[in-house]
């Protein structure tokens, strides 16, 4: 039977070329691609394959928030975070959110392959580079700095934070997430008092700051 695999990238061009790639290797199936985590986690719940290959900087909802949404509802199915981003606060956040494996975009496609078997294997898998700071990280948990905007806001602040900083407006906010404009104020004014901020493009600086969204969203 083959590994059926979800590709979740808002890069056209990385899922192109994967595609073909992965359908070329016995025993391996791309069954549908994402380019946001919303639509990701729409289509793991539809299709529930067997791994999601998930990049972090997405629209609508980044890729470490899919991750967490998706391995809680369906935690058969395994997320391998693929991202640009190096950096030990995705990487830990990522792990915290379930995903079973960490690899960035400079990887070989040899390496991808070994970490979806591995991972279909039910095994962790990381790349050596991640090795290291998670190490490094689990080494130092005792000077590990807090205050990311993972510890700082709650999921909907988050959520709220990343449409806010994607130029969404206050109702069509509410509309997404099914609440009321009153709701979203509340976040809002929530969100500025958590982060000190008091301005739109602060927001939207700091949630590129943060990986929340990327420039090319």
């Amino acid at each position: 039977m083959s590994i059926k695999i979800i590709i979740a990238d808002d890069h056209k061009l990385v899922s192109t070329s994967l595609i073909p790639l992965l359908n070329s290797q016995a025993g391996m199936q791309v069954v549908a691609e994402a380019s946001s985590g919303k639509k990701a986690v729409e289509l793991a719940s539809k299709l529930e394959p067997d791994i999601v290959v998930m990049d972090i900087g997405m629209a609508d909802l980044n890729g470490i928030e899919a991750t967490r949404q998706i391995v809680s509802k369906y935690p058969h199915i395994k997320v391998i975070i693929l991202t640009m981003h190096a950096d030990r606060r995705y990487i830990t956040e990522a792990l915290n959110a379930g995903a079973s494996g960490y690899l960035t975009k400079s990887c070989s496609f040899e390496e991808l392959v070994n970490a979806i078997l591995a991972v279909s294997d039910n095994k962790k898998y990381l790349s050596p580079e991640i090795s290291g700071i998670v190490i490094e990280e689990s080494l130092n948990k005792s000077k590990k700095v807090n205050g990311s905007i993972f510890s700082l806001l709650t999921l909907r602040e988050r959520e709220v934070l990343q449409f806010l900083a994607e130029g969404k407006t206050v109702k069509e906010i509410a509309f997404d997430l099914t609440v009321s404009i009153k709701t979203v104020h509340t976040h809002r004014t929530k969100i500025m008092k958590k982060l000190k901020i008091n301005n739109i493009a602060s927001l939207i600086k700091y949630a590129i700051q943060e990986g929340l969204i990327s420039l090319n969203t």
